[in-house]
C-alpha cells in the first residue's frame, strides 16, 4: 500500500491530501482479494488522471515536448508544426506605441484666438480669428480628417474673434459675440451678434442679437437643448466692463432670454457641464478663486468652494471621466503658473494635484479616450511673448503628470478638439496666427 501510494506522490501536488486517507481506510476493510482488486483499479484511475494532465499541460504550452531535428540543424516537419503551435499559443508581449504629432493640411488662412468645432459627421468647422494682431476675419473652413485637408465653406456674417462657438443638437453651430472691427490702438468694436452655421449648405444666418455686448465670455450647450451665455467683458481688455449677467438661447425659437444673475462677474472665466447638468464657472472674483454653479432647474447661479490658485486669466479645465474637474495652469504675475487641481462636484472642493512639468497659460487641455488629459502648448510668459511647443499627459489615477512628445509648432491661444478615431487636431494660435495644423496620436 506504500509502495503504491510512493509510486503516486507526483501528483499530490493536484490530490488533496485526505483523499489518500480516504482511500486507504477503504481498502483496509475490504477482504484481501478485493482489496488487490481495488488498489489495480485505484492505479489504472490514477495513471490515467496523470495522462490527462500531463496532456492538457503540454497542450497550454506550461511543458514542452522537446523537438526532434535532424543533423542538418533543420527542423522535421512535425518538429517545425509543433514549434509553430507553441508559437502560437504564446505570442510574445509587445511594446505599447508612443503617440506623436503629425502634420496635417494647413489652413487656407491663419487664425489666433478663433474657434474649432466638431460637427455631427465628424468633419472640423474653423471660424473666425485673426488673420493678423487686431484684424478679425470672417472667414470659415473646414477640415476632413480622411483627407487631412481643409476647404473653405461660407464666411460668417460678421468679421469676429474671441467668440463662442457651441454646437446644437440639430447638428447646427451657434456663434455669439466676440471683438470685431478695431476702432483705435486701445478701442475695439464689441458684438452682441449671432449666427448659425447650417452644415448642410455652408452658410451662416444672422440670429437675434444678445441682450449684452461680450467678449471672452463663456457658451455652454445645456441638456435640453438650449445654450447659456455668461459672463465675459463689454471692452475689449477685459477690465473696463466685467458682467455678471447671463442668457439662454433657444434653437427652436431662435430667441434669447435672460436667466440668473451670476453671483460674481467674470470677465476671463472658464466653463464646463457635470454630469448632473450643472455648470461650473471658474475664475473671477477679487482674489481670483471664485467659483460658481448654474442650476438649469431654477435658473439660479450659487457659490461653491474657491480654488486653492488665484487665477485671472489663461487657465484651462476640462471635466475627467470620473465627473470631476481638472483646473490647470494660468497667468502668474509676468509669468506661467504650472499648478492644477481637482474638482469635486460631491463635495463642492477643491483639492491640490500634481503640478504640471512647466507653467503654462493659454494652453489646451483636451480629455483623451482612455480618459487621461492631453496639455499642449500655451506661453511661459506674459512679456516675453515665449510659446511653448511642449506637451505633457496628465493621469487621473495617480494624480501625476508625464512628457508627451513636443509639437512641431510652439504655439499659445490656439484650439484643439477631440476627433472620432481618437486623435487631436490642434490648430492656429500665437506667435503670428499660424495656418499649420497637426494631429496627437500613434502613428499608423
Amino acid at each position: 500500500m506504500t509502495d503504491l501510494r510512493t509510486r503516486f506522490q507526483t501528483l499530490d501536488r493536484v490530490t488533496p491530501p485526505d483523499l489518500w486517507y480516504e482511500i486507504e481506510q477503504r481498502a483496509a476493510s475490504m477482504p484481501p482479494a478485493r482489496q488487490r482488486t481495488t488498489w489495480v483499479l485505484v492505479a489504472v484511475m490514477l495513471l490515467l488522471a496523470l495522462a490527462i494532465a500531463g496532456a492538457a499541460l503540454i497542450g497550454s504550452g506550461i511543458v514542452k515536448l522537446p523537438i526532434a531535428v535532424e543533423a542538418t540543424g533543420t527542423p522535421t516537419p512535425s518538429a517545425s508544426a509543433e514549434a509553430s503551435a507553441i508559437a502560437t499559443a504564446t505570442p510574445l508581449p509587445s511594446e505599447p506605441v508612443a503617440a506623436v504629432w503629425t502634420a496635417t493640411g494647413a489652413m487656407a488662412e491663419a487664425r489666433s484666438q478663433g474657434t474649432i468645432t466638431l460637427l455631427t459627421d465628424g468633419t472640423i468647422l474653423a471660424a473666425g480669428g485673426q488673420a493678423e494682431p487686431g484684424v478679425p476675419t470672417a472667414s470659415a473652413e473646414l477640415y476632413d480628417p480622411n483627407t487631412g485637408a481643409w476647404t473653405s465653406t461660407g464666411s460668417m456674417t460678421a468679421a469676429r474673434f474671441n467668440h463662442t462657438a457651441t454646437l446644437l443638437p440639430d447638428g447646427r453651430v451657434l456663434v455669439a459675440g466676440g471683438i470685431g472691427t478695431q476702432t483705435s490702438e486701445f478701442f475695439a468694436n464689441i458684438l452682441a451678434s449671432a449666427e448659425v452655421y447650417d452644415p448642410s449648405s455652408g452658410t451662416w444666418t444672422a440670429t437675434r442679437d444678445m441682450a449684452q455686448l461680450r467678449t471672452g465670455h463663456m457658451a455652454i450647450p445645456l441638456r435640453d437643448g438650449t445654450v447659456l451665455v455668461a459672463g465675459g467683458s463689454s471692452s475689449s481688455d477685459g477690465d473696463g466692463g466685467p458682467i455678471d449677467s447671463s442668457e439662454l438661447y433657444d434653437p427652436s425659437t431662435r430667441r434669447w432670454a435672460a436667466t440668473g444673475t451670476m453671483a460674481e462677474a467674470i470677465p476671463r472665466g472658464v466653463a464646463t457641464l457635470l454630469g448632473d447638468g450643472r455648470v461650473l464657472v471658474m475664475g473671477g472674483g477679487d482674489d481670483g478663486s471664485g467659483a460658481q454653479l448654474y442650476d438649469p432647474n431654477t435658473g439660479q447661479w450659487t457659490v461653491t468652494g474657491s480654488t486653492v490658485e488665484p487665477r485671472f486669466a489663461g487657465f484651462a479645465a476640462t471635466v475627467l471621466a470620473d465627473g470631476r474637474v481638472l483646473l490647470a495652469g494660468a497667468m502668474n504675475g509676468t509669468g506661467a503658473s504650472a499648478s492644477a487641481e481637482l474638482y469635486d462636484p460631491d463635495t463642492g472642493e477643491w483639492a491640490v494635484t500634481g503640478d504640471m512639468l512647466e507653467g503654462r497659460l493659454g494652453h489646451s487641455l483636451t480629455l483623451l479616450s482612455d480618459g487621461r488629459v492631453l496639455v499642449a502648448g500655451g506661453s511661459s510668459s506674459v512679456i516675453d511673448r515665449a510659446e511653448l511647443a511642449t506637451a505633457e499627459l496628465f493621469n487621473p489615477g495617480s494624480g501625476t503628470w508625464s512628457p508627451a512628445a513636443s509639437m512641431p509648432d510652439a504655439r499659445s491661444g490656439h484650439a484643439a478638439a477631440l476627433l472620432a478615431d481618437g486623435t487631436v487636431l490642434v490648430v492656429g494660435g500665437n506667435p503670428d496666427a499660424p495656418t499649420s495644423a497637426e494631429l496627437y496620436g500613434t502613428p499608423d
